[in-house]
């Protein structure tokens, strides 16, 4: 199995890996370490309370084999009738006696007052010599017990009492005691399995060792012996370590014997064989706790930081824009419930990075133009962006007449054609309106304002009116229209008050500045009528030239901002005239050389007059080249062709057929076919021949028309 750690390259992986590594590894080592120093000590105060009391146990059970032989000896004494080189026991067979008896003692004899062995059965060599006081001992009926040590031969033990105790003349019965049946090691062995076992005089000399070896044990043990009638010590043969337990077996009061010392000892490395196969397990048990760990930590970390690793991706999507990508989490927990969380929220910030986009595009589209139809086709196209609707209308107040409006209606596509109604409200319509500023919810199609006819004509039953205040008073209504009531909330109803204030900001901007056009022409218009009005003769002049220039401009295909250019140029291409005294633009006679000079400079003077005007600089080429002529013969710099403006060249037309056209204090007018007439014939000496020949369509479309 493949274990995927790419994701251990996370500070924060590796930093929770360690910590879970040593969380778990560290407890397990140190519960290993303790459990094998718990186990060892009690394995070694187990073995050392085992031998106690199997050491106490040996002891007790040579005490009663003692009994039990000289309960025999006893026995066998008492069944003897006549001291002889036989016995005679009136019960037992001699073959079953003798059999009987050999499995305890090696040898059974009777001695005589005179020292002389008389044997029961198997002779016993070399019996020690008794002792007076032991003598006197038997003597008084009593058992004696007694052993001979030679360090290069073995151990013998012997029992004596009196054959007769009430008649001790008869002599003593003398056995030599079987060790196997003595020293436990015959086949009702109660030593526990794999001791040694160790029986020592009062002068510690052995008198058995299940060891072949010889066995001398340390002095300070030996001492301690000694002193005690039980005890535990640790000591070492032929570099082997051992446990021991040791029990004294009293003998001087009932045998007349100093005391035994029983020994059972157990190699340490039995006691602890149990701990050494856990030492070899012990590395393979740490080392599959290792992999385990690291295998629950690897899947343990993986479940819980893959997940954190989606989100962050996630994150940086976002941060990136990319309000469309999703985190998916199948986790079952709470990360799963974190995801969710993280995909709507990542949902709401792409409806709301999308709003504010959308809102900031309306704001520029409708704070960059100062042309009231802009404004309202913007927020018809775009409001649908922002708040889906069936249907989206702008009513605009008449700013000259309060009651009357103008509606217009749109659907959010922008190729659709704009519907344009007009309306007329009534003083409680606005009332209620201005009593709620902010927002006003209208549903059903009952008793609706009149301001709402042309939505609810198409179906709509549930309004959100948006009034649109300038100067505190009502200006306009933005309506949102639905099929089916919609459910908007406050952040909804916030972003469609701001939209509307802004939209409100741009319509008074616009309206600022169509005052202003408004203003600007008409202060125009007065100042070239102001100049016509010097001389009864040219009243008007100056719009009629105009209006004819604009009609051949529209023919030419002029842009607007040119046309601008051509109204204003044409208002004031006359202005210089304000220089000439009446009575020469009134004088009904030939003009002078002086005359005629002064009248010319009008178009240098209407030059100096609109210079400081940097808003003029467009406009100040036609006031001053609209007498040149296309030939170059015309001033006041005798320019010809392209050379003069295209303006310039316009008003030369319109400028001359107004003039022959009007009367003049030196000649009637003439009719319009002869203007037309002379128009014609100037084209391509007074006149350029595009500016003609759109001059001649302007005058066949006015004949159409039915205009003279």
């Amino acid at each position: 199995m493949k274990i995927d750690t790419t994701f251990l390259r996370s500070k924060v992986a590796r930093r929770i890996f360690m910590l879970f590594i040593c969380c778990a590894l560290l407890p397990i080592v140190a519960l290993a370490l303790l459990s094998f120093s718990h186990v060892t000590k009690q394995l070694h105060e187990q073995s050392q309370r085992r031998l106690h009391q199997a050491s106490k146990a040996v002891g007790m059970t040579i005490f009663e084999r003692l009994l039990f032989l000289e309960a025999e000896m006893k026995m066998v004494a008492s069944n003897i009738s006549t001291i002889s080189c036989s016995y005679v026991t009136p019960h037992t067979p001699p073959e079953r006696r003798s059999e009987h008896l050999e499995q305890r003692f090696k040898g059974l004899v009777i001695i005589n007052d005179t020292g002389k062995y008389l044997p029961l059965f198997d002779y016993i060599h070399h019996p020690p010599e008794l002792s007076p006081t032991e003598k006197q001992h038997i003597r008084s009926g009593e058992t004696l017990v007694s052993s001979t040590y030679h360090p290069d031969l073995s151990s013998r033990i012997f029992m004596s009492m009196a054959l007769d105790p009430k008649n001790s003349s008869r002599g003593i019965l003398f056995a030599e005691i079987n060790p196997t049946y003595l020293w436990c090691i015959d086949n009702e062995n109660p030593l526990p399995p794999m001791t040694e076992l160790w029986v020592l005089d009062h002068s510690n000399n052995v008198l058995f060792s299940s060891l072949p070896t010889p066995v001398s044990f340390p002095e300070q043990v030996a001492f301690k012996m000694n002193h005690s009638s039980s005890g535990q010590f640790e000591w070492i043969h032929e570099e082997k370590k051992y446990l021991a337990s040791y029990w004294s077996i009293s003998l001087e009061g009932k045998f007349f014997s100093p005391k035994w010392t029983v020994v059972l000892s157990e190699s340490k490395s039995d006691v602890l064989a149990p701990m050494a196969n856990f030492k070899k397990i012990f590395p393979f048990i740490i080392l599959l706790s290792i992999l385990l760990v690291l295998l629950l930590s690897i899947i343990q970390i993986r479940r819980g930081l893959i997940p954190l690793e989606k989100l962050q991706e996630g994150t940086r999507r976002i941060a990136t824009k990319d309000f469309d990508s999703r985190v998916t989490i199948k986790s079952g927990d709470e990360f799963e419930g974190l995801a969710a969380s993280f995909n709507t929220m990542a949902t709401q910030l792409g409806r709301q990075f999308n709003t504010l986009t959308t809102m900031a595009e309306i704001d520029r589209a409708i704070l960059s133009t100062l042309d009231t139809e802009k404004i309202t086709d913007a927020v018809l196209t775009r409001m649908h962006d922002i708040f889906p609707c069936d249907c989206v209308s702008i009513t605009l107040l008449d700013s000259n007449a309060k009651n009357t409006a103008r509606t217009y209606i749109g659907n959010g596509k922008p190729d659709n054609e704009r519907l344009v109604e007009t309306i007329d409200l009534t003083p409680g319509e606005i009332q209620k309106i201005s009593d709620n500023p902010e927002s006003l919810l209208i549903e059903g199609a009952k008793d609706l304002p009149h301001y709402l006819a042309p939505l609810a004509r198409r179906g709509i039953r549930s309004f959100l009116v948006l009034p649109i205040f300038l100067k505190q008073s009502l200006s306009g209504i933005i309506t949102l229209g639905y099929i089916k009531s919609p459910a908007h909330n406050q952040e909804d109803l916030a972003q469609a008050r701001q939209l509307t204030d802004q939209v409100a900001v741009a319509l008074s901007n616009a309206r600022l500045i169509e005052e202003l056009n408004q203003l600007n022409w008409g202060t125009l218009t007065a100042l070239a009528r102001a100049v016509d009005a010097k001389s009864p003769w040219t009243a008007g002049h100056s719009e009629r030239v105009t209006k004819l220039a604009l009609k051949i401009g529209r023919v030419l295909g002029l842009t607007q901002e040119e046309m601008d250019d051509l109204n204003r140029g044409g208002l004031l291409h006359d202005i210089g005239k304000i220089g000439v005294p009446a009575d020469i633009l009134d004088k009904t006679g030939k003009l002078t050389d002086q005359e005629y000079r002064l009248i010319r400079e009008h178009v240098r003077m209407g030059a100096r007059i609109l210079e400081p005007i940097a808003a003029y600089a467009e406009v100040i080429p036609i006031v001053l080249q609209h007498h040149e002529r296309f030939d170059g013969t015309g001033y006041p710099d005798g320019l010809a062709g392209e050379a003069i403006s295209l303006g310039a060249r316009i008003f030369a037309v319109a400028d001359v057929f107004d003039a022959l056209t009007s009367h003049r204090p030196y000649r009637h007018a003439l009719d319009r076919e002869r203007g037309i007439e002379i128009i014609k014939q100037g084209a391509g000496s007074q006149f350029d021949p595009k500016i003609v020949q759109a001059f001649l369509e302007v005058m066949a479309q006015e004949d159409r028309e039915g205009g003279t």
